[in-house]
């Protein structure tokens, strides 16, 4: 399709017109916004405050805030490896430490854990629980995108289940050599198929499957159950939740708060979805007109959809009706997991601004949310306050502070500190305090 697109490589800018692409590459370092004004941030070093009883989280799929400024994780507590992570949960035990915290970890705005719940133990449970969101009536909405998951999950906050959304999937004789749920939620990004089985936390650990049913395939005509829910957000205004239906189909789903009900779907450009595999993503190859992992989709306050379409890089915009607005490509050349796994927006009244988690690349983008031009972007690859491994998830608190959730190894939360508008640039590296980063250079 003829379509204006505006793209990017770190800050260059490249224009395709009807079909063909012009770029010219940017003198290295060079930055079209550097002098720029934007958010401000700085790590909080000392947030998360330690956890009780020797927990540590697992891969974290999903963050949510509530109107107090408590912060909802939603983490995978059955991703370890038994022998060097989780010696105190072993049969016998192996060591004092560690042990595997509740699925869901409800943190006060000081850091410190005030409420646990979930998981499979606790009843029904997603196979790979992905994505929690807050509903305009304070409920807990919680996706699977596991290879067996169809259905959403509702619970008080509290963690009583209230609800599920979806029809649950016939039962399917299971395989030894199948796995039950892609990798930490990542269809196609697996670091192999063994490390798709859910281990136990008194089982074998991570990357030794135990086998289960296949997985199911996409069925992006379905409108009563899901394909791999991965994100979900909520348009207070229309009583509607956008579910972003994308570890197998390749769609949004607009679903009736009320009753749970599908109401529509639309894919890519606003085209109907496909259940056939997508192509993989090549750089500088032809747009695909379907949605590869759709990995978010989240609602602004002035009725836009911001869809991410992690695997081919991009971010792409609609009314909540599905009629394609615009788009916009993030680090074209990234291949892998792809460069767009969360968004979100900032907490001034316009949302003038748009964050989005490039997991693959290890930061965070900042973005002006009219235009979609990049305005900075920050972090680094590591294991220190203010690097990353795999950020996926992404909130902002009622004070501008942003939150990021680590999946794969990462394995953490990490809260920035809002400063405020200033001069920003791309590529700012790690955001420490400036004390911290003098006495780090001395």
């Amino acid at each position: 399709m003829n379509r204006w697109r505006t793209l990017l490589i770190g800050a260059t800018p490249i224009i395709a017109c009807a079909g063909a692409l012009v770029a010219q590459a940017a003198p290295k370092g060079a930055t079209k916004a550097q002098g720029a004004q934007g958010p401000k941030f700085e790590v909080d070093m000392l947030w998360p405050k330690p956890m009780a009883n020797r927990w540590i989280l697992g891969s974290v799929t999903g963050l949510a805030i509530d109107a107090n400024d408590h912060i909802f994780v939603l983490n995978i507590p059955d991703y370890f490896t038994a022998r060097t992570e989780i010696g105190s949960s072993t049969t016998p035990p192996t060591g004092e430490c560690c042990s595997a915290a509740p699925a869901v970890l409800e943190y006060d705005a000081g850091g410190t854990v005030v409420g646990h719940w979930g998981g499979a133990a606790t009843g029904e449970w997603p196979t790979t629980a992905n994505g929690i969101a807050i509903d305009p009536h304070g409920d807990i909405w919680i996706g699977g995108a596991g290879g067996n998951d169809t259905r959403i999950f509702k619970f008080s906050r509290d963690g009583k289940l209230l609800a599920t959304i979806g029809k649950a999937a016939a039962a399917t004789v299971a395989s030894a050599g199948s796995p039950s749920a892609p990798d930490t939620a990542y269809a196609g990004v697996s670091r192999g198929a063994a490390n798709a089985g859910r281990a136990g936390a008194r089982g074998a650990g991570r990357g030794r499957g135990r086998g289960g049913p296949p997985p199911l395939p996409a069925n992006n005509a379905s409108m009563d159950s899901f394909g791999g829910a991965t994100r979900i957000s909520f348009d207070a205004a229309s009583n509607q939740a956008f579910i972003a239906d994308g570890s197998r189909n390749h769609r949004v789903a607009v679903v009736d708060i009320a009753t749970g009900n599908i109401k529509s779907v639309f894919g890519a450009y606003g085209n109907k979805p496909e259940d056939a595999t997508q192509p993989a993503y090549a750089p500088g190859g032809q747009a695909s007109q379907q949605f590869g992992a759709v990995a978010c989709a989240q609602v602004s306050k002035d009725g836009f959809v911001y869809v991410c379409d992690r695997t081919n890089d991009r971010i792409q915009v609609f009314k909540t009706n599905g009629t394609f607005v615009k788009e916009k490509i993030i680090a074209p050349e990234t291949r892998g997991g792809g460069s767009v796994w969360d968004v979100a927006f900032s907490r001034d009244p316009q949302q003038k601004y748009l964050y989005v988690a490039d997991g693959m690349n290890q930061k965070i983008w900042v973005l002006d949310r009219t235009s979609l031009e990049p305005v900075a972007s920050f972090g680094d690859g590591g294991r220190q306050p203010g690097e990353f491994y795999a950020p996926h998830s992404l909130a902002v608190d009622s004070k501008g502070n942003l939150y990021t959730g680590e999946t794969f190894e990462g394995k953490r939360v990490q809260k920035f500190n809002y400063k405020g508008i200033g001069a920003v640039k791309m590529n700012e590296g790690v955001l420490w305090p400036r004390a911290a980063a003098a006495g780090a250079k001395r």
